[in-house]
């Protein structure tokens, strides 16, 4: 796909689904697509271990054409294995290569990779230029604000990704030593947009329709990606787009038909084992601020059966679907999905 292709079709939904390690695999890709989501981006694929022929790492690539657009996240630190990697995207037929500038994790972190590279940006200015030399289809980035306080400076890196012909940046609004605490800086987004000469990507803490469509049009931003707010409400796409074209969202919340259609996308792609572990793990999140959710979790992780972790599910979101779910941001279990 072509750049400008792209960002035409940024334009037309500009609600980006947020690329989450563990969680955006193809599947659930797949399956948000078809909840409303517009672009879509993969998990964490590691360019060295797909250097030195990962099997597994490999696997994290595959993607559906219903998916497209849709990109791959790359991390890594070595200029070599990032050029190799981006030219396996471009031809697998993704649409564009991602760079992940801003997992904060230590494992990712201590080799270089991941949000290392903002407290380093005439290296990474390197590296963007011979990622964007080794493909012909677009790359973008994915960012936080930056290392951490007293070292912000998207601002630098926005610009130095400008002039290497990065298509956009993805802005994660807290820095690496926030991790997930605190309050995304929304303000600083869009002053970062505002000074920009290239499409900025806001992120953090949308969790419903309207406070995607609040923040796209009140911080500038190009787009909103949204990542763990789909975890808890899977229709957050569905209710942005139709807000955004100045409709109602009149979809139903049918539980028991959306967790028959997120099964039928993994047992499509996976074993019965992990269909079985992944309907377990977005039940749980799905069920997070709805009255006796934790002890829905605890008799629905002890379910072995397939078919009985659906009915446990299902039984329960009927029991609560006309109930208004609380807020849950400080769960500890809500804050997984880096990327």
């Amino acid at each position: 796909m072509t750049e400008v292709a792209l960002l035409k079709f940024l334009r037309e939904n500009p609600f980006v689904l947020a690329p989450m390690a563990g969680i955006t695999d193809n599947a659930f890709r797949s399956f948000m697509r078809e909840l409303g989501c517009g672009i879509v981006v993969s998990e964490l694929v590691s360019a060295t271990g797909l250097f030195f022929n990962s099997g597994r790492t490999r696997d994290l690539m595959k993607f559906e054409s219903s998916q497209h657009p849709v990109g791959i996240q790359l991390f890594g630190e070595n200029p070599e294995h990032l050029a190799s990697a981006a030219k396996e995207v471009e031809a697998r037929g993704a649409d564009f290569v991602d760079l992940n500038l801003g997992c904060p994790v230590p494992k990712v972190v201590k080799k270089g990779a991941g949000s290392a590279l903002l407290r380093e940006p005439l290296r990474l200015a390197a590296i963007l230029r011979v990622l964007k030399g080794s493909v012909k289809i677009p790359v973008t980035i994915k960012i936080r604000t930056g290392w951490d306080e007293g070292s912000r400076n998207a601002e630098e890196i926005v610009r130095l990704a400008h002039e290497e012909g990065v298509t956009w940046v993805a802005i994660h609004g807290r820095t690496r030593a926030a991790g997930y605490s605190g309050a995304a800086d929304w303000d600083y987004m869009s002053r970062v947009q505002q000074a920009a000469d290239l499409p900025i990507i806001g992120n953090g803490d949308i969790r419903s329709g309207a406070q995607a469509v609040d923040r796209l049009r009140t911080s500038g931003c190009a787009a909103v990606m949204i990542g763990r707010g789909c975890l808890k409400n899977p229709w957050i796409f569905r209710q942005a787009t139709a807000l955004w074209k100045g409709q109602l969202d009149e979809g139903p919340k049918d539980f028991p038909r959306l967790l028959t259609q997120l099964r039928a996308h993994y047992e499509k792609d996976a074993s019965e084992r992990v269909t079985n572990i992944q309907l377990k793990k977005f039940s749980a999140w799905f069920s997070a601020g709805y009255p006796n959710s934790a002890q829905f979790r605890r008799g629905l992780f002890a379910a072995t059966d397939l078919d009985e972790v659906l009915r446990l599910a299902s039984e329960y979101f009927l029991s609560v679907q006309d109930l208004v779910q609380g807020d849950t941001s400080a769960e500890p279990f809500l804050m997984g999905g880096h990327g």
